[in-house]
């Protein structure tokens, strides 16, 4: 076996360039693989952990005729007594905060300007809302007796041509079906890095959000994280809430869930095509390498060589082109993987409802992508070369002998 990789590998070195060029055609195929897979666990990722923190919560009780479609504010639709459900929950020692929020829907106006808005009633103080506050960008953060402050994306903001200490009218939903209209002032602009958040979410103190949307003593959800994910089913089963359902943050983001699988399942079909022609590239190379050496396969097949033996000389010259190919490969997309990972690209926002997209894709290659695929380039390349070898092993010495001449 060692002497049939050495002469494979003096086969190879007699045309290195040829050889160089064909395990490179395979390298870029599979670093472009290898990005491509970052980016889609990248993104994916990134699209839940964006949901849960900024959105879902790993976990959210609710009342259970509660609407959120509609942004459903009737009493009854509502967690009654929030503070006191949040506290219980906040007790169990897997949780890491508990908090109410309070949802309303309502229109952001100044001038002849407007926009349609989805309201936050916050506790400002709650660990929960670290995105926000980590993500200010001018002014300050909410206050939790605040009663005249608003706080508004960067992206609303650019819209309106607003910034902060600027007055808005805020008109606001109401629980019995009125329209409630206040002037607020923007107390701070921030931004998630995820414009379809930004663009249409606007936070007021929780007491505030009740107080317009005649909500009083009520709030919408109680949002909670966790400490660790894999604990989100143990604390939905530890919290007792007969009146109330508890949803689990793969109940909530279950859009994200089915694209990722949807976009993985596309992929496959990808990664081949692309073997599939680099792949192509590894054959031309040994058919000519065929043609080239036809009196010597002869020569090998006169003095008792069995085809088999012919066949694996060929099959072992794919192996190294292959293995070459394959750390070419992982060296070069290591390389942009790297890059991408650190910072990023730049993709805008999406404007795909229902999906929290990261303006900014960062890569995110996992152990198991870079062995499947490298197992894949291998396997896909090895089967490529079998047509070569076969050729090579059928044919007859006499013939090969004159096909030399």
């Amino acid at each position: 076996m060692i002497q049939l990789f050495k002469m494979a590998f003096r086969d190879l070195g007699r045309n290195r360039r040829r050889s160089f060029f064909s395990a490179l055609a395979l390298g870029i195929g599979l670093a472009m693989l290898l990005l491509m897979a970052a980016f889609i666990e990248g993104e994916m990722g990134t699209a839940v952990d964006t949901a849960i923190r900024l959105q879902s919560g790993h976990l959210q009780v609710r009342a259970k005729s509660y609407d959120e479609v509609k942004t459903s504010l009737k009493w009854a639709d509502l967690v009654e007594n929030p503070g006191a459900v949040a506290a219980q929950i906040a007790a169990l020692q897997q949780v890491k905060a508990a908090t109410p929020r309070l949802f309303a829907s309502g229109i952001v106006s100044v001038g002849d300007e407007s926009a349609g808005v989805r309201i936050y009633g916050i506790d400002p103080l709650s660990e929960a809302n670290a995105p926000y506050r980590d993500g200010m960008i001018s002014g300050e953060f909410l206050a939790p007796d605040d009663r005249e402050g608003i706080l508004i994306g960067k992206p609303l903001v650019d819209k309106l041509a607003l910034k902060a200490g600027d007055q808005v009218s805020l008109s606001v939903n109401t629980s019995n079906g009125d329209v409630a209209e206040q002037l607020f002032t923007i107390r701070g602009i921030y931004s998630t890095q995820t414009g379809s958040f930004d663009t249409v979410t606007v936070f007021l103190p929780l007491a505030k959000a009740q107080a317009i949307a005649k909500a009083e003593d009520h709030a919408s959800t109680i949002f909670v994280l966790l400490n660790d994910t894999t604990q989100t089913d143990a604390v939905a089963s530890a919290i007792q809430a007969t009146n109330y359902e508890v949803l689990p943050w793969s109940k909530m983001n279950e859009l994200i869930l089915q694209w990722e699988e949807m976009a993985n399942s596309y992929m496959v079909f990808f990664y081949l095509i692309v073997l599939g022609i680099t792949a192509t590239v590894i054959i031309n190379t040994l058919v000519m390498a065929v043609y080239e050496r036809t009196r010597e396969i002869g020569i090998f097949a006169a003095i008792g060589m069995k085809s088999r033996r012919i066949m694996a000389m060929f099959l072992a010259e794919s192996s190294l082109l292959a293995v070459g190919g394959i750390i070419m490969g992982l060296i070069l997309g290591g390389l942009v993987i790297a890059y991408f990972s650190r910072y990023g690209f730049y993709i805008g926002d999406f404007g795909i409802t229902g999906v929290l997209f990261s303006d900014t894709i960062r890569a995110k290659l996992t152990l198991e992508d870079t062995i499947t695929l490298s197992i894949l380039a291998l396997v896909v390349t090895l089967l490529a070369s079998l047509y070569p070898a076969v050729l090579a092993s059928r044919m007859e010495p006499v013939e090969a002998l004159r096909g030399g001449e």
